[in-house]
């Protein structure tokens, strides 16, 4: 998938999830703003409830709702959900959601895929949380058979599709491409053999190119166990950014510990963004702090400097 001309990568951003209350017109406001200013992608987190250590409880618009609405709002920008949890709704329907929104889209989205791992949504919504890697294999293989070949029979352990087909088919022969969100062996070896993209949050990484070798080892030994080209999987990662104005980004509780923020110059943040294509990575996905229209427009200035001579 290419970058914007002259771009050593891509550079997608994440929209607000639960740092605060957004309504829609923030959403389409941000994401109209992002692709007049020349982003690559647009991400939504897929998640229901978070429940914290003080008390208080946080909790995103559905993404699969939200992403057809932005498809339907914008025009170039590429779009998907960083990622979509398997367990939230029965496969085949997902395999339907997901043909629907790029149709919407006209071919515009990256179906971003993994187990899920917040117990407590899980729980508050009453998706079973256990044996959750041996639900996602069933899972995945009946969404990514739909997309690609329009039709399954499979009844599994967890997960039945009897006689399914896919009408009307997407957008795309072989239906959009797919993410895998995880740097678990297990699941690496589940996915590899066929998605299009891999991804890690930036705490996996520790918000820092030096941290990309040991992940992208990991996925191209994996790819040669399962006899897929390493070349064949683009890589992408999540880095967090600290703008004008950021204080910290209110998250999830998938990492604790937070590895500091990318900041300070333009030309500084250009060049950290350089050294990721350099680790062999095609995207990155900005989790802005703060998330606003103001920090999508300061960020602006890094593209431009992406987007001239190295």
């Amino acid at each position: 998938m290419a970058s914007t001309p002259g771009r050593p990568l891509r550079v997608g951003v994440q929209l607000p999830e639960v740092e605060r209350v957004v309504r829609w017109p923030e959403y389409v406001a941000m994401a109209r703003r992002a692709e007049e200013l020349g982003y690559d992608t647009l991400w939504l987190g897929d998640h229901l409830l978070y429940r914290f250590a003080d008390g208080t409880s946080r909790g995103p618009w559905e993404a699969w709702t939200m992403l057809s609405a932005l498809a339907a709002s914008t025009s170039r920008i590429r779009l998907g959900p960083l990622v979509a949890s398997t367990a939230f709704h029965a496969p085949a329907m997902l395999a339907k959601m997901a043909a629907t929104v790029d149709e919407v889209s006209g071919g515009r989205l990256i179906l971003g895929i993994g187990a899920g791992w917040n117990e407590t949504e899980f729980r508050a919504f009453g998706f079973p949380f256990d044996h959750r890697i041996d639900r996602f294999e069933e899972a995945f293989t009946i969404v990514r058979t739909l997309l690609r070949d329009g039709a399954i029979d499979f009844d599994g352990r967890y997960h039945r599709a009897r006689d399914c087909e896919l009408l009307p088919r997407p957008a795309r022969p072989g239906g959009p491409p797919i993410l895998i969100g995880s740097q678990g062996p297990r699941m690496l070896r589940i996915t590899l053999p066929h998605v299009q993209q891999w991804n890690v949050w930036f705490a996996d990484t520790g918000n820092s190119p030096a941290g990309v070798a040991p992940l992208r080892d990991l996925v191209d030994g994996i790819c040669r166990e399962v006899a897929r080209d390493p070349g064949e999987v683009e890589r992408t990662v999540a880095v967090q950014v600290r703008l004008t104005g950021g204080t910290g980004r209110v998250q999830g509780g998938y990492a604790l510990d937070q590895p500091a923020p990318l900041s300070g110059s333009a030309a500084a943040m250009a060049e950290e963004l350089r050294a990721y294509a350099r680790e062999g990575i095609d995207e990155v996905q900005l989790v802005l702090d703060p998330i606003t229209i103001g920090s999508i427009e300061e960020f602006a200035s890094v593209l431009e400097l992406l987007d001239g001579p190295g």
